[in-house]
């Protein structure tokens, strides 16, 4: 297990992202616990101190924005209780409202948890579900349809996360790293890593459970990290897939059909009164009781990207989480390159940026663990449809140093991001 966890860390220093020039803000030491407990839950008002990495500004409560000459205002019928809008590439936040406020993240959350294990199995690797595998699935949670006693891919799994938040599907790749508690464990290290302090988890698939919060921010900094793989951009971005059914006896033989599944994305794949995002490449959604409707997304246009996180709009109306993320992108890319950012999206812990090392196309590694953590090859879902998208295969290979070390360029190396196809 050590050997295991030293390459898990060593796979996490990969997700090394860019920075502008400037030096990273941390917070500082007046602000207690910048690592949630056990027992912090959400308050009904943003706190008047909250974290400050990234910035001062985005410790700061309410709006946060600085507008240039000729810049847009910002929408004004925004009603989510926190939101951010970062530029993908250099990490600039373009403006930010409550940013860390720690907020329960419902299945957002999952991008964390897509992050943590995605390298740690090859996609052809293949699991029979036990019983146990399936054990303490909350209830009323989403479903991909995952049976005991049935043998499903990794990269059938991943689909159930990326396509229906299947918490089935969680729970069975979570016993494939030793089960639930040891992954809570290792979602939080990460997390760490990567320096997304506000977040604590307690369930691996973002299901209500105390002391379970995230923030606009960290949930950005998370989405960032893993659109560095590959796989992680193509199961995002995935519109509609075959997944495997029961096995059923056919004439005296057994027979296994599969179904379709679609995108939970209503960005991404549309829906009544709201028109598929031109450009959105991912990420995910989420929505509980708890934690009401969650959002990040990410879009290109001209040759910009963009993430914005909108978390829990006060507003009910059906896809009011989409159509104020959707409002923020279109402002986003409008006023780009007319407003001086507030913050930035911080490199993951003792992750140097070097403007000399060059990002190298190609998929991140996958660790099979049959090969004795040998890299194994990157996962690229099938199935996706014809209205979905395509993916450049140009992404975060990283110049590979003594002790497993990496580091980047300070752009973003995924300069050529996947576009939406009609």
């Amino acid at each position: 297990m050590t050997g295991r966890r030293s390459l898990r860390v060593a796979s996490a220093t990969l997700l090394s992202l860019s920075l502008t020039a400037a030096p990273v803000l941390t917070a500082g030491p007046a602000l207690a616990a910048d690592k949630p407990s056990p027992s912090t839950s959400p308050s009904v008002t943003p706190p008047a101190r909250m974290s400050t990495v990234g910035g001062e500004r985005l410790g700061e409560p309410g709006t946060q924005v600085e507008l240039g000459r000729g810049a847009p205002v910002l929408p004004k019928d925004l009603s989510a209780r926190s939101w951010i809008v970062a530029d993908a590439e250099t990490g600039d936040v373009l403006a930010a409202h409550n940013a860390h406020w720690r907020l329960a993240p419902a299945s957002t959350l999952k991008m964390l948890f897509a992050d943590t294990l995605l390298p740690r199995f090859n996609r052809d690797e293949e699991r029979k579900v036990l019983p146990s595998d399936l054990a303490g699935i909350g209830s009323g949670s989403s479903m991909v349809g995952v049976k005991e006693d049935e043998t499903y891919s990794v990269h059938d799994l991943w689909l159930g996360v990326f396509l229906r938040s299947g918490n089935d599907a969680v729970h069975v790749l979570s016993a494939m790293n030793g089960g639930v508690e040891e992954t809570v464990e290792d979602m939080n290290e990460h997390a760490e890593e990567l320096q997304a302090l506000d977040t604590h988890v307690v369930s691996p698939d973002g299901y209500d459970a105390k002391g379970q919060v995230s923030s606009a921010y960290d949930l950005t900094l998370i989405a960032r990290s893993g659109l560095q793989k590959k796989d992680f951009r193509e199961y995002a971005s995935t519109v509609r897939a075959q997944f495997p059914g029961e096995t059923e006896k056919v004439k005296g033989k057994a027979a296994r059909k599969s179904f379709e599944i679609q995108s939970t994305n209503r960005l991404l794949t549309g829906d009544a009164g709201l028109d598929a995002y031109q450009g959105i490449a991912g990420v995910k959604n989420g929505n509980t009781t708890n934690a009401g409707s969650t959002f990040t997304g990410v879009a290109e246009r001209d040759g910009r990207v963009l993430l914005v996180t909108v978390m829990n709009p006060e507003k009910k109306e059906h896809n009011e989480v989409y159509k104020e993320t959707a409002r923020l992108f279109d402002w986003g890319f409008e006023a780009a390159d007319k407003v001086e950012p507030v913050g930035e999206l911080v490199p993951p812990k003792g992750v140097g940026t070097d403007a000399s090392a060059q990002a190298d196309a190609g998929p991140s590694p996958s660790v099979s663990g049959s090969t004795g953590g040998k890299p194994a090859a990157a996962v690229v879902p099938s199935g996706s449809s014809g209205i979905g998208t395509a993916l450049a295969v140009t992404a975060g290979v990283l110049a590979l140093l003594a002790g497993a070390v990496f580091l980047v360029n300070r752009r973003w190396p995924l300069p050529d991001l996947m576009r939406r196809r009609r």
